[in-house]
């Protein structure tokens, strides 16, 4: 039977998360506010007084997710849904186009913009308050983003108990011509060291295994802090300052067992001394993450990226250099205006050549307001299908020979269930597993050797005292 809350009951919010790690971040904090005013997380979105779709807006697919994820939402609401449950839409979608879906998308009771989520109780407040019928979405979207959040900003973790996503910086810099993010999360600005620290020792201590560093570009970290000081006229050096090698040297000196992992680095600012930092300090894994988007230069510039090939190519070397054991994970989009060929050849053989360890291959999405959605030579969707299924084919055989090299080696592993677990080179979600022969305890690291494959993933004996009974 349909209740109306009352005053008594205690509110319970169903969410409905998507996009990337910074999204989720994005969740948990906004859960944490509304967990401050009482509010309740529920799995079951049916009981919900407020359900919220905190959507991705970066690219046609992920819009595409979105919509459809908003729609099913109001559907079920409609069949048996709690009475008075109200719908919500929060993330990049929301910041992004909170005008425009407010007429277009009359299912929606709300908008929630990203700097609005550190008030998020009191918004949900407001809305199940409302004593009169509203005419029209409530809508709470700043136009420019700026807000970042702090150590002790409350937040529900969503992840298992043993990882965790720590967002260091926010917004982005760059002028990438396929890419809008600029123009949704505003410019980049950096938590202090102090801050991450803080945040990070209360993860370690409540058991965190494995610390995510997480923003648009990771190794832009803190060059912003630094710009302030040198003040708009002088060079920014991401070896000087509260930069990212300073970041990484302070979490190293935590104490406690865990795993530090770079996320979404670019390859415009990595520097010598960021390499060193990596290498001297053994709780950072041996794992980057750098999308390189192209290799070809004509496209490289189209893209504005700001790199060449030459500058990848010397910074791979050093990289591998000075990282023994390095695990690099690249993304690839084919399919930009203006992609002949010969560019898609080029970075086939880039592909064969670098053979990187983790690759995906994204189709280009033409994003309106991108500098890229104007330009000519726009390729058929076809083509662009194409070729993702021959970059992929590349790098599945480069994948498999990967694995199976690893055959025979021991190493350790941090067990994210029973049976399956991860190397230090793969990464929460979008990398390879390591499948237990034997159950172990979750959460946990275990030293392993390593017996066999099953496509990209490897199977492993637990040694020692990893088993569980």
């Amino acid at each position: 039977m349909m209740t109306t809350p009352t005053t008594t009951e205690t509110r319970k919010i169903g969410l409905i998360s998507l996009g990337c790690a910074k999204n989720l971040v994005d969740a948990e904090i906004l859960l944490g506010d509304a967990k401050r005013h009482g509010y309740e997380l529920t799995t079951e979105t049916d009981e919900a007084d407020v359900v919220l779709v905190n959507t991705c807006g970066f690219i046609d697919p992920a819009k595409e997710e979105s919509i459809g994820a908003i729609l099913e939402a109001h559907r079920r609401r409609l069949h048996g849904a709690k009475a008075g449950q109200k719908l919500v839409v929060g993330g990049c979608l929301s910041q992004r186009y909170s005008t425009d879906l407010a007429t277009q998308l009359p299912e929606v009771d709300a908008f929630l913009g990203l700097d609005e989520i550190k008030n998020a109780g009191s918004f949900f407040d407001r809305l199940l308050d409302e004593d009169e019928a509203r005419e029209g979405a409530l809508v709470e979207v700043s136009r420019r983003a700026a807000y970042i959040p702090d150590y002790d900003t409350p937040r529900v973790r969503l992840t298992a108990s043993h990882t965790a996503y720590v967002k260091i910086a926010e917004g982005c810099n760059h002028p990438c011509s396929f890419c809008v993010i600029p123009r949704m999360r505003g410019r980049h600005r950096s938590r202090t060291i102090d801050s991450v620290v803080k945040e990070v020792e209360g993860l370690v201590a409540s058991g965190v295994k494995e610390i995510n560093l997480i923003s648009q570009d990771t190794t832009y970290y803190g060059m912003d802090l630094w710009e302030e000081k040198a003040g708009p006229r002088q060079p920014v050096d991401a070896a000087r300052g509260p930069g990212l090698p300073a970041l990484l040297d302070a979490l190293s000196a935590i104490p406690g067992e865990f795993w530090i992992r770079l996320l979404y680095t670019h390859p415009a600012h990595w520097s010598d001394d960021m390499i060193a930092a990596i290498a001297r300090n053994p709780k950072v894994v041996r794992y980057v993450d750098m999308p390189l988007q192209h290799i070809h230069d004509t496209m490289l510039d189209a893209m504005r990226r700001e790199t060449d090939r030459g500058h990848i190519e010397r910074l791979i070397d050093r990289m591998r250099a000075g990282i023994p054991g390095l695990t690099i994970r690249t993304t690839f989009i084919v399919g930009f205006p203006g992609e002949a060929e010969e560019h898609f050849q080029s970075l086939l053989e880039f592909m064969k050549d670098r053979r990187f360890e983790r690759l995906g291959v994204f189709n280009y999405s033409k994003e309106e307001e991108s500098r890229a959605a104007k330009l000519p030579g726009q390729i058929h969707g076809g083509t662009k299908k194409r070729r993702q299924r021959e970059a992929m084919l590349v790098q599945q055989e480069i994948a498999a020979e990967h694995a199976l090299a690893q055959v025979g080696k021991e190493m350790t592993v941090l067990a994210d269930t029973t049976l399956l677990g991860r190397t230090e080179g793969d990464a929460p979600d979008v990398d390879c597993r390591v499948h237990f022969m034997k159950p172990v305890e979750a959460g946990t690291f275990h030293r392993v050797r390593v017996t066999g494959t099953r496509g990209y993933d490897i199977e492993a004996e637990p040694l020692g005292n990893s088993l569980v009974s």
